[in-house]
């Protein structure tokens, strides 16, 4: 698969600071990464309405982090997967009576325009599952030969119990677990399961869907499988930054551990496990299921702009659950007009104390919401006082655009 392009983010006078993130697994700050190069895995989307703002809100987090690296001077590996093949996206298929690929492919290629429009750096490894199915048999073939994989009516599942070291990730008990594994994909009450929490790697083939050749027969691998392979064959472990939405904890990071661990020998899967909260509409979480989605590309058809949809999404802290809404937009659009007058400024004061001030703020688990009051003050006192330094709108429009990834 081919991401999106992007212009590449412009350098800036000195350098950044080491940043540090909440870690579910641990739940501590720490630093996302120790040495002069980052690894980073992001969960992609399920090819089928893309992109809502919670997707959006979620790569525009990560995209912070990737560009708080890049200006500490750190060489980051970015890879991000699509989950082309999986029974939500064959359910949507099978309603709107198209071919699944089509719709993989179309909804894949809108997710790419949406994140190019809103200047989300692109992953040097953009990967779909249909196209890793030969590292994800290689995975399941580990698994099974450590004993941690089993057939239940020609369908292979995964042992959680295999793993001791299973539920580390999320650190929730049994209960908790069982209840989001039914809500989010899970089949608890299969028979003839070893545990309820036991997931899918590999469903046998059924009439009617799409299935690939596999030593275990004909079939599709299961949901968490595949982002443990991509992210061994392109990563390795451990890598450094595990990232999502906070309804991917658990199963799914849970599980994406779990699978890594018995396969490489190797704890931890990645070093930070760090969650973005999730984006609500009229107090409701935005969800498929309710319906109650809004679309980055009809904000973009719509003739919003772009830096302005981006503000509005950085306007709150990335692990916070949060609303969107009218005046959400309406009070990004008025703090964009106000910065990019401050840009078209003949001068303006020193623009290298804010410069360290976003960056501390960046540092301290991507605290967006502190950059953008720092960047308020110095624009309002541009407007009321002007000052001495002609240089200084162009540098801060340079920082907004590397940092931020604002275009003034």
């Amino acid at each position: 698969m081919h991401a999106w392009s992007a212009p590449e983010p412009p350098e800036l006078p000195g350098r950044g600071l080491p940043v540090r993130v909440y870690d579910t697994a641990s739940a501590q700050s720490r630093q996302a990464a120790t040495g002069p190069a980052a690894t980073m895995y992001v969960c992609g989307i399920t090819p089928y309405d893309a992109t809502h703002l919670g997707h959006a809100a979620t790569y525009v987090a990560f995209d912070v982090l990737h560009r708080a690296w890049r200006d500490a001077g750190v060489d980051v590996t970015y890879v991000q997967n699509v989950t082309d093949i999986d029974d939500p996206l064959l359910d949507r298929a099978r309603e709107t009576g198209q071919d699944w690929r089509e719709l993989a492919d179309q909804q894949t290629e809108l997710f790419t325009a949406d994140m190019a429009w809103l200047r989300v750096l692109p992953p040097q490894r953009f990967v779909g599952a249909v196209d890793s199915i030969p590292l994800i048999t290689e995975l399941i073939e580990r698994m099974r030969s450590a004993g941690a994989v089993y057939e239940v009516d020609g369908d292979l599942y995964f042992s959680v119990r295999a793993d001791p070291r299973f539920g580390e990730v999320a650190r929730l008990d049994d209960a908790t677990m069982r209840e989001l594994f039914a809500e989010r994909g899970g089949d608890p009450a299969r028979a003839g399961k070893k545990d309820e929490l036991d997931c899918l790697v590999w469903q046998r083939a059924r009439p009617g869907e799409p299935s690939w050749d596999s030593p275990f027969g004909a079939g599709r691998p299961g949901w968490h499988v595949e982002c443990t392979a991509i992210a061994l064959q392109y990563l390795g472990v451990p890598f450094d930054v595990q990232g999502g939405g906070n309804d991917l904890a658990f199963p799914h990071h849970e599980m994406s551990a779990s699978h890594g661990h018995l396969s490489s020998g190797t704890w931890p899967f990645a070093h930070a496990y760090v969650h973005a909260g999730m984006m609500a509409l009229d107090g409701q979480k935005m969800s498929k299921s309710q319906g109650n989605l809004v679309f980055a590309s009809e904000l973009r058809h719509g003739g919003q702009d772009p830096a302005a949809v981006r503000l509005g999404l950085l306007s709150g802290h990335y692990r916070a659950d949060r609303e969107w809404n009218d005046d959400v937009l309406a009070r990004a659009t008025r703090r964009l007009e106000q910065w990019r007058t401050a840009a078209a400024a003949p001068s303006g004061p020193d623009v290298l104390p804010l410069l360290s001030q976003v960056r501390q703020s960046l540092a301290d688990d991507l605290d967006t919401p502190a950059a953008l009051a720092a960047v308020d003050g110095w624009a309002e006192q541009t407007l009321r006082d002007g000052g001495g330094d002609e240089s200084a709108p162009e540098l801060f429009r340079t920082m907004a655009d590397a940092l931020l990834g604002i275009s003034l």
